[in-house]
């Protein structure tokens, strides 16, 4: 996938999302993005419980390095609208890759996060990873189960009780 060529998904309830990498010019409509999810999902994707993201935290999403990591939003085709964001991070070597999603409320349980997963799943085997993680909440029971049911395995995070790391293995 080039950097300018977006790529359409289709959900399971039949959403076409135009898939492409956030760049710096989008940091305005990622922001007014993050402004629409809930306050529990953005205290989920960022750890933290603020009202607003802030430039520093949107400042890798615009800014990826278009290998070790990339940055996409999806685009509802039919209403224009960024219904999710997802990122992957690799490690130096490319041996583990940490992805991380957020989607708009208006358009969970429509099977943009399991197109989203998929995707990430797919970036990430591209780039030779070996196996990729999420770190969430423990109350973000959604995410869990999503990645649970899409192979992941959860385990543990020594020192926090209120993590859980899910990861995948491709090899």
């Amino acid at each position: 996938m080039s950097l300018a060529e977006p790529l359409c998904l289709t959900t399971r309830a039949g959403i076409e999302l135009d898939v492409r990498v956030a760049e710096a010019t989008d940091e305005p409509a990622l922001a007014a993005f993050f402004d629409r999810v809930t306050d529990e999902d953005r205290r989920f994707r960022f750890f933290s419980a603020a009202h607003h993201v802030s430039h520093q935290q949107l400042e890798p999403l615009v800014h990826a390095d278009h290998f070790r990591s990339e940055s996409w939003l999806a685009v509802n085709r039919q209403t224009g609208e960024i219904v999710a964001s997802a990122l992957l991070a690799c490690d130096g070597p490319l041996d583990t890759a940490e992805i991380a999603m957020s989607v708009c409320a208006d358009h969970r349980g429509k099977g943009v996060g399991w197109a989203m997963l998929d995707f990430l799943a797919h970036q990430a085997q591209a780039r030779g990873v070996r196996r990729v993680i999420s770190i969430e909440d423990r109350d973000n029971h959604a995410a869990i189960e999503l990645e649970r049911e899409k192979g992941f395995e959860p385990q543990a995070v020594d020192g926090d009780p209120t993590l859980v790391m899910l990861s995948r293995s491709f090899r």
